[in-house]
């Protein structure tokens, strides 16, 4: 145990009067007919909150005043909630776990690379509830920085839109429309930094103190030579290095991702209240679930890599316990890219544990099915979900295939190592293999951030290029190809708490070869899986010809064994044991098994000695042989069997 772990086990408990006098300033904020219900939410959250704030903060001079004012600007933000949220509020209180229940699908996407502007999505939402689409990821659509912005990540104002995607009137109308088709929306919070332009760097560089001081800025490269020892790299080819000099501040500025991005310094409370605020006042516009991107990073600490530190799940706990005070039925999604068994701290620890968020993603699970694809070998995701705990009561994984960033690698360093296997080697060639860099490949990916051909760290592109579908929406499709499109799938709707789709995927759509996003793509090699949607693929969809009618009709038919009561939404998968190294064989409950071949030839599979034969029927075959007792699976076959209705 750490010192900080040591302190944060042994932190004594907030001061009775101090709880009671914050929610004292809440509840007098509150309009007399939310005071029932707020009284409710402070009982309990309201100890959680100050109890997670007074272990960050609670050294600081003035924290008792500063608590006593955040909880009255709570209780404000709670007066001003509008009341089609509040009733939502009320019915997601009633059932926490309403998300995992609810067996949602997730969709993740650009705002313009999808619908153009705000008002654009609203017109796809058909598109949307015809794939079972009930959760939404609009990827950045606050104002970012002028210029280079990360694709968005800079943000320039919490509360503002980008101009060229509409306006907060246009974002409370498309809420308003989702929610009306029963889609919750998702939105980036970036929580470890804002854009060189936002109007606290602005102000700092201006010269004032207090706007400095939400940021980490020095004055010389002593300390963040210290630093630099133990951190990492995000982009170590287009922006190595953590710290830039800024003329303006006089000093060095810390800057994890690129230069125009300035990292936040939540060791100061007011960084901490304004961030909760923007959280907050974005939930009031009508968004429901909040991805609070570079959450690991929160929290700097000399002598460490600064990732993943204790106090940044003592941060998200304190963000969670406001957002059940004003906005309970809001959802808190952790991106924290970091090898699985640094995930679940990211669900609550100790005491928090289940307290701090609702969702995270499994990155490991997605990296480690890549792997076995290109190894031909279950062996990864076997040991991966052997190892991983099941979340806390009413909390979920999220699971994906393929989305905006690359796949990042470094989240299978742990496993790797951990079983004498060199992670280089191992994931080196797997990596190659989907650059379609060795004989026989099917993919057509690209490396990420990658030194020389011998290093790891990245690899980029869309589902269909990396298994092999064609470009051509209308050429002939490969069997195995679409196997290969199933079985990830399948493999992440089996899962997951909420398994998320890619723009793009649904439809087949290959690697961006768009002239217009060249300059792009040769400065960031991510836009390669960030294609505009393509209308072309759209109406074959409608006609139901070529690859989109073949990729949707595979997961509209997943998603309808998913949405069947016999398999378990409040189960965790469990890992069944078989001989066959190309086999992953998971249960869901006790009358749902799912089969996951990532073999390169046949194999059979005997259902009877698995107690998954008579007396079950298939919800999803691919590459499946019919029968009741032996199998032959063909290479990259699924088979989802449920136990027979009586």
């Amino acid at each position: 145990m750490t010192e900080a772990d040591a302190s944060a086990a042994t932190r004594p408990p907030p001061r009775p009067a101090r709880v009671a006098a914050a929610g004292r300033s809440f509840l007098a904020a509150l309009p007399s007919n939310r005071r029932f219900a707020g009284e409710r939410r402070f009982e309990q959250s309201g100890a959680t909150l100050v109890a997670t704030l007074q272990s960050l903060y609670g050294d600081t001079d003035g924290f008792d005043d500063w608590l006593l004012t955040l909880c009255a600007q709570l209780g404000q933000l709670g007066a001003q909630r509008p009341a089609p949220l509040t009733a939502l509020d009320a019915m997601r209180e009633a059932q926490p776990d309403w998300f995992v229940r609810q067996r949602m699908l997730g969709y993740s996407a650009y705002v313009d690379r999808f619908g153009g502007t705000l008002a654009g999505v609203a017109d796809r939402i058909d598109h949307l509830r015809a794939l079972g689409v009930d959760y939404l990821h609009l990827l950045p659509f606050l104002r970012a920085r002028a210029g280079d912005s990360d694709g968005g990540f800079a943000v320039a104002s919490f509360d503002e839109v980008e101009p060229a995607l509409g306006s907060m009137a246009d974002l409370e109308q498309l809420t308003a429309r989702l929610r009306e088709a029963g889609i919750s929306l998702c939105a980036d919070l970036v929580l470890n930094h804002v854009a060189d332009d936002h109007a606290w760097a602005r102000a700092a560089m201006a010269g004032d103190a207090d706007m400095r001081a939400f940021f980490h800025v020095f004055a010389d490269r002593v300390l963040p030579d210290a630093y630099e020892a133990t951190l990492g790299e995000v982009f170590p080819q287009a922006a190595p290095g953590n710290f830039t000099y800024v003329p303006a501040l006089g000093g060095w500025v810390w800057t994890t991702f690129y230069p125009f991005q300035w990292d936040l310094n939540y060791a100061h409370p007011p960084v901490f209240a304004a961030m909760a605020r923007a959280m907050l006042r974005l939930a009031n516009r009508g968004v429901e679930v909040f991805r609070l991107d570079s959450a690991p990073f929160l929290w700097k600490r000399l002598g460490t890599t600064c990732l993943n530190q204790p106090e940044v799940h003592t941060v998200l706990a304190a963000l969670r316990a406001c957002a059940e005070l004003v906005a309970p039925g809001v959802l808190l999604k952790a991106e924290a890219i970091v090898p699985t068994e640094q995930v679940l701290a990211y669900f609550g620890e100790g005491e928090l544990r289940g307290r701090a968020c609702q969702l995270a993603y499994h990155s490991g699970l997605m990296a480690g099915a890549w792997v076995a694809l290109a190894e031909g070998s279950a062996a990864l995701p076997r040991q991966l979900l052997a190892h991983t705990p099941a979340p806390p009561p009413g909390t979920g994984w999220i699971t994906y295939v393929r989305c905006h960033d690359d796949i990042v690698w470094g989240v299978l360093r742990p496993l790797v190592e951990a079983s004498g296997e060199d992670f280089t080697q191992r994931v080196g060639r797997a990596a190659a293999f989907l650059e379609g860099r060795v004989a026989g490949s099917f993919a057509r990916g690209a490396a990420f951030q990658a030194h020389d051909e011998h290093s790891v760290h990245g690899s980029n592109g869309m589902t269909a290029s990396l298994v092999g579908l064609p470009d051509d929406p209308l050429a002939p499709i490969e069997p195995a190809a679409l196997r290969r499109y199933a079985l990830l799938h399948a493999l992440a709707l089996w899962v997951g708490a909420v398994p998320l789709l890619y723009m793009g995927d649904e439809l087949g759509q290959p690697n961006n070869a768009e002239a217009v996003d060249a300059a792009r793509m040769a400065a960031d090699g991510r836009w390669l899986q960030r294609p505009r949607l393509s209308l072309e693929a759209l109406a074959l969809l409608g006609r139901q010809e070529g690859v989109p009618a073949a990729t949707v009709g595979v997961l509209r038919a997943l998603m309808a064994a998913r949405r069947d009561p016999r398999w378990s939404a409040v189960s965790a998968p469990t890992l069944v044991e078989h001989p066959d190294p190309a086999l992953l064989i998971l249960r869901r409950g006790d009358d749902a098994l799912g089969v996951f071949h990532f073999g390169h030839a046949d194999s059979a599979l005997d259902l009877a000695a698995l107690g998954a034969g008579a007396g079950w029927g298939d919800a999803f075959a691919s590459g499946a042989a019919d029968g009741d007792a032996v199998r032959t699976l063909a290479p990259w076959a699924t088979l989802w069997r449920f136990r027979n209705r009586e």
